[in-house]
């Protein structure tokens, strides 16, 4: 299959915001968790990298407050319209390809961004050169070789369909040059970053209702892609579809890693 670079889930399609909102549900917990523990407030000035949603952004606007700043990026900020206003600044920009916005961040963040980006050496040495000594950087991207299956127990017909789904949206991930096992890789890189005091940990949800509203939406998502790569039918993924809205199959997502460090 002749690889291709284009991005596979576009945040300007119908399904982008509800995969948006089921990100929000699923893994805002761990990632305002981390924030907190990084000590974001008041004056801080922060770059979210990869931006997409609106529910970090916000939280973090909350945070900084009137004496902040928070520049929201992404290659494509329609989904952030809403929070274009003071303390937050919106700016289109690729992360691997471009110069940071600004330096002196006291935090750089990225959720869910990285793995897809092509050149993401660049994208994290952009990120790190945006920081003020002791400013903290925290990236937390999935690792789907980690825990490849969207129904960790297959025991039916039903989990297997999923699973083999699931294996399909993995295959055009990596053909267009996703990174499937870079969240076990972010300590590390984030050590020869040259960043101090890195930590990690790992959330996997193993069933909830968001997990199944973000099913449901990526596969609707993706569904052509899908049938032109003859990875799966349009009876399959009806089928898969009616499984998934049925309920009654614990359906899982990716582990997401979280890293973070300190400029020295």
């Amino acid at each position: 299959m002749t690889r291709d670079d284009g991005y596979l889930l576009d945040n300007q399609q119908t399904e982008a915001a509800e995969r948006f909102d089921a990100f929000t549900a699923l893994f805002d917990p761990t990632t305002f968790r981390h924030l907190e523990g990084l000590g974001v407030g008041p004056g801080w000035r922060c770059w979210e990298v990869g931006a997409g949603g609106t529910s970090v952004v916000s939280w973090l606007a909350e945070k900084v407050g009137s004496t902040g700043k928070v520049v929201a990026t992404d290659i494509d900020t329609s989904q952030l319209a809403e929070v274009a206003r003071t303390p937050v600044e919106v700016r289109v920009h690729d992360v691997g390809a471009q110069e940071p916005p600004g330096e002196g961040f006291d935090l750089v963040h990225a959720r869910l961004v990285l793995v897809h980006v092509p050149d993401r050496e660049q994208a994290l040495r952009s990120m790190v050169k945006a920081l003020r000594p002791g400013g903290r950087l925290l990236i937390e991207d999935a690792d789907p070789a980690l825990q490849p299956l969207l129904c960790p127990e297959e025991y039916g017909p039903e989990q297997q369909l999923a699973n083999r789904l699931r294996h399909g949206f993995r295959k055009l991930l990596a053909d267009r040059g996703a990174d499937l096992a870079y969240g076990r890789k972010l300590p590390r890189l984030l050590r020869e970053a040259g960043l101090r005091q890195v930590e990690a940990d790992a959330y996997f949800p193993v069933a909830s209702p968001a997990c199944t509203a973000l099913e449901s939406a990526t596969v609707r998502q993706i569904r052509d892609r899908l049938v032109t790569a003859g990875l799966a039918t349009d009876e399959d993924i009806d089928r898969h579809l009616a499984n998934v809205a049925a309920g009654g199959m614990d359906l899982a997502t990716a582990p997401m890693i979280s890293a973070w460090g300190r400029k020295a």
